[in-house]
C-alpha cells in the first residue's frame, strides 16, 4: 500500500485512494500490509509457486515493485504486467493460475475493474479466485492454500 496509509484504518486508506493523495503514485515507496510478507512466504513454504500481478505497463515500474518487494522480503516470483494493451484479464488467461488473491478495487469502481471479472469464463472456473478488500491486506487468509 501507498506509504502514508501506515496507522490509517482501511477506510481512510481506501478513501486516500479516492483522492488520490501523493504516495498513492509513489510506488517505489510502498509498504506491506500486515503480515503479508510472513503469510507469502508460509505459502511459499508449503510449495507453492507466487506469482505478482503489477499495477504498471511498462517495465521501468514493475522494477519499482521488484525493489520493494525485494526490501521488505517477498518471496522470490515472476512479476507479470499488461503490455502492448493488454487489460488485467489479458494477463490472467496468459499466465492461468491456480489462484488468484486480489483486492475488491473498491477505490477504483469495484467488480469492474478486477482481474477476474472478464475472465474466459472456461477458464475462470479453474482459477479459484479469493477476493479481500482493497487495503484490508492477507492476514486473514488460510496458512494454508492450494
Amino acid at each position: 500500500m501507498h506509504k502514508s496509509g501506515l496507522g490509517r484504518s482501511r477506510d481512510e486508506r481506501v478513501q486516500q485512494s479516492i483522492n488520490r493523495e501523493p504516495s498513492v503514485f509513489d510506488y517505489e515507496n510502498y509498504v506491506p500490509i500486515g503480515k503479508a510478507v510472513k503469510k507469502m512466504t508460509g505459502w511459499r513454504e508449503q510449495g507453492n509457486e507466487i506469482l505478482y500481478l503489477s499495477s504498471h505497463e511498462e517495465a521501468a515500474d514493475v522494477e519499482k515493485d521488484k525493489r520493494v518487494l525485494e526490501r521488505y522480503g517477498f518471496p522470490e516470483g515472476q512479476i507479470f504486467y499488461r503490455q502492448n494493451d493488454e487489460s488485467y484479464k489479458d494477463v490472467v488467461e496468459r499466465v492461468k493460475p491456480d489462484i488468484l488473491i486480489e483486492d475488491n478495487c473498491e477505490s477504483i469502481g469495484g467488480a469492474k475493474e478486477m482481474s477476474i471479472t472478464y475472465v474466459n469464463p472456461e477458464l475462470k472456473r479453474k482459477i479459484q479466485s479469493i477476493v479481500v478488500k482493497e487495503f484490508q491486506g492477507i492476514d486473514d487468509l488460510p496458512k494454508t492454500i492450494g
